[in-house]
């Protein structure tokens, strides 16, 4: 029963990401002149696609090498580059699912899979998911207090989109550090929340959800005492986050320099990419398909000539995203068939 709800989940987030891709595909396409379009791709430098690519790559890679680091000192098995492809299979399945919320439990499977402890394994993806939202939490804070005006102007009426997500982002940091500070009061609200809304008939009773919300709790009190015991080691990761967040961001201006395009300074590239993804981060949207397009439309229409703004878009969505997904699938099934070798020589003795 539980493989054959596995099975029908499995197909409504793939029918899911496949219909909102078509939408977005049509959206972005529709209207637009074929011959001008390829004319303005034709003049993009190679060499950028390259390092955007390569960028991309290093973006993903890079939490693959916190995953590694911190397992490493929590005592966990799995090496540097077996870390790499825990982190893009992550990728993949956060891009196919509503809110990224596919790509932990699966990251979880394949480390306990490996070997590896599952308190470890959870604390670690805890720690670097927790890691993350604040550094996007810094950045966005710091870009409505020191360059809200130039915001507001480039984004205009997504600016309202860009509170939003950033609002959301601080609200669930907010919640992480409580549920750390205090698990057991959080865990008392939390069942009182779940009592009433199954004494309402708004919830049916449901044992697994309790355990789900425990396991969920308990695995961010174990992750604030990995916080406590390995500060030296959560501050590098805290700086590489930056690093990695800010790799993906300079994407935007490897291409825009690589159209030979000027006028509009790095800086103010990097911090428009900024700004989209903190709108977007989440949304309840399988890889945030469609508002992601439709904003960095809007963000970069005053930084893009309009014969180049829909090709910038193409090659940076498809470079920090569908590129990056296609590359986590294949290292995914490369990992899957390691793995059925392994067990079929492991049978074999």
């Amino acid at each position: 029963m539980e493989d054959e709800k596995k099975l029908w989940r499995g197909i409504v987030n793939a029918a899911l990401f496949l219909g909102v891709m078509a939408l977005t595909f049509y959206a972005v396409l529709y209207g637009q002149d074929p011959k001008r379009i390829w004319q303005s791709l034709s003049q993009i430098s190679p060499l950028s696609l390259l390092l955007a690519a390569a960028l991309g790559v290093f973006f993903v890679s890079a939490e693959g090498c916190m995953i590694w680091y911190l397992l490493r000192a929590i005592g966990g098995r799995s090496g540097l580059f077996r870390c790499i492809a825990y982190s893009f299979i992550g990728f993949f399945y956060s891009g196919i699912t509503p809110s990224a919320s596919g790509g932990q439990p699966v990251q979880l499977y394949y480390m306990r899979k490996d070997g590896n402890a599952l308190s470890h394994s959870s604390v670690v993806l805890m720690t670097v998911a927790v890691i993350y939202k604040f550094v996007l939490v810094v950045i966005g804070l710091s870009m409505l207090l020191f360059w809200s005006k130039s915001l507001r102007a480039h984004l205009g009426g997504y600016f309202g989109l860009y509170l939003l997500g950033l609002s959301l982002n601080l609200l669930l940091v907010v919640v992480l550090v409580c549920v750390m500070a205090a698990p057991m009061r959080i865990r008392g609200l939390v069942r009182s929340v779940e009592s009433f809304c199954t004494r309402r008939r708004l919830l049916k009773p449901s044992e697994e959800r309790l355990r789900k919300i425990d396991g969920f709790i308990d695995g961010y009190r174990d992750a604030l005492g990995f916080l406590w015991k390995h500060p030296v080691s959560v501050a590098w990761v805290v700086l590489f986050t930056f690093v990695q967040r800010f790799s993906v961001f300079l994407l935007a201006y490897v291409v825009y320099w690589g159209f030979g395009l000027t006028g509009t300074d790095l800086l103010t590239i990097v911090l428009l990419q900024a700004s989209v993804y903190i709108a977007v981060d989440m949304l309840p949207v399988p890889g945030a398909q469609g508002i992601t397009e439709w904003m960095y439309a809007g963000a970069f229409a005053e930084v893009y000539p309009s014969a180049f703004l829909m090709p910038s878009l193409y090659v940076t969505r498809g470079i920090s995203f569908y590129f990056l997904l296609l590359l986590s699938l294949l290292v995914m099934g490369v990992v899957t068939i390691r793995n059925r070798r392994k067990r079929t020589g492991e049978n074999g003795r």
